[in-house]
């Protein structure tokens, strides 16, 4: 029974309740876990309930896809093992066509990208925060998808995502959003005219370090929707009822974490970028960012809790990240620790990322603390 209000919510509310579902059995508050992985039939050979096998059929990840769905005003959601799993399905759902993708973008995605055309897709990389090469790089009748980070990570360029979906939908391109920097929270891509929407819910989705999954939501249900399916199926790219558990978990305090991160992070940049030895500040959060007033006019709420420091040398931001004492030194971003890390160092070859540059995901400490240890580890420089 859905015991929601009858007046709408806001996304707060609706994560924090976890649309308002309980058990049917005991009235539990929190959902329980359903573990099984297959069900029996009925009598005459059917399956009554709906569920029939463990790969797509389970109860917990039914929820959590529900609240994701609603969460970014999709028609339907998906969960997959990872975000990897959930991004490389929207390409192979694709027939051989053109994609047009950032430069700047997560790396492991990017570089999976650069084989695409095994698959009999064309690839063209373009600065996605150029609207003139995103026109000129779209090929009416040729191109077929195009994929918005914006954010981008980790120098934090914005993609104007009205501009890019009306030109591409022109075109006759469908458009997929990465926004696991955002969130719900702060951007809502299918608001703005993208067809489809993707997450590494690992990442604040989840918001605790101890999940890997992804998801993938939707503007309608249509054939590209059930080719994603059909990969999701066949490759079994699932995620398992327990992550999903916790990832639901997480959802709970979603917006809670996005605006207290973002707040936090906006404050950082402010401050950083009146010290002497910071180079440069990227944040899309400042005034003087180039992409500052198409982020304000399609983010609400904040900019991000992620910003990355520029301190003019490889050896100086190695030499700053080994200072620090409250940041830990990791990958991955969107928890409740704060992390920050020398990026060129896992992108590689190939990377976009200067080799200066620390990115910062700041997670729920107080940002006063945080200051104070970057502080003390800046003046290894000063």
């Amino acid at each position: 029974m859905d015991d929601r209000p009858f007046f709408p919510l806001s996304l707060r509310t609706l994560a924090a309740t976890a649309l308002g579902v309980a058990e049917p059995t005991t009235r539990a508050l929190t959902p329980p876990i359903h573990m099984a992985t297959t069900y029996i039939r009925d009598a005459d050979n059917g399956y009554s309930t709906g569920f029939i096998y463990g790969r797509q059929d389970n109860l917990t990840i039914h929820q959590v896809e529900a609240l994701i769905a609603e969460l970014e005003h999709a028609s339907e959601a998906m969960t997959f093992g990872s975000g990897m799993a959930a991004a490389t399905a929207v390409f192979l759902s694709l027939a051989p066509t053109h994609v047009v993708v950032p430069k700047v973008m997560y790396w492991g995605l990017r570089q999976w990208l650069r084989a695409l055309p095994r698959y009999g897709h064309q690839v063209t990389f373009v600065d996605m925060s150029d609207l003139d090469a995103v026109r000129s790089a779209i090929v009416p009748g040729r191109t077929g998808l195009v994929w918005i980070e914006t954010p981008s990570n980790p120098l934090w360029t914005i993609t104007d995502i009205e501009a890019v979906c009306e030109h591409a939908h022109l075109a006759g391109a469908l458009v997929c959003a990465d926004s696991t920097v955002p969130t719900p929270v702060l951007s809502r891509p299918l608001d703005l005219g993208c067809d489809l929407v993707v997450h590494s819910a690992t990442k604040y989705l989840n918001g605790h370090s101890d999940v890997v999954a992804g998801a993938v939501a939707t503007a309608r249900v249509d054939a590209t929707w059930e080719r994603i399916r059909e990969i999701r199926f066949n490759h079994g790219g699932f995620l398992g009822p327990f992550d999903a558990y916790l990832l639901l978990r997480g959802l709970r305090t979603l917006d809670l974490r996005v605006t207290t991160q973002s707040h936090s992070a906006a404050l950082l940049a402010e401050r950083l970028l009146r010290h002497p030895a910071v180079r440069a500040v990227l944040y899309p959060g400042l005034a003087d960012h180039p992409g500052h007033a198409v982020a304000a006019r399609q983010m609400t709420g904040g900019f991000g809790g992620m910003l990355s420091i520029r301190l003019g040398s490889r050896a100086a931001a190695i030499a700053v990240a080994g200072e620090v004492r409250l940041w830990r030194r990791a990958t991955s971003f969107g928890g409740t620790e704060s992390l920050i890390e020398h990026r060129a160092s896992i992108e590689g070859e190939g990377s976009p990322c200067p080799d200066d540059l620390l990115r910062l995901s700041v997670g729920l400490e107080d940002p006063e603390d945080l200051y104070r240890d970057l502080l003390q580890a800046l003046r290894i420089l000063t």
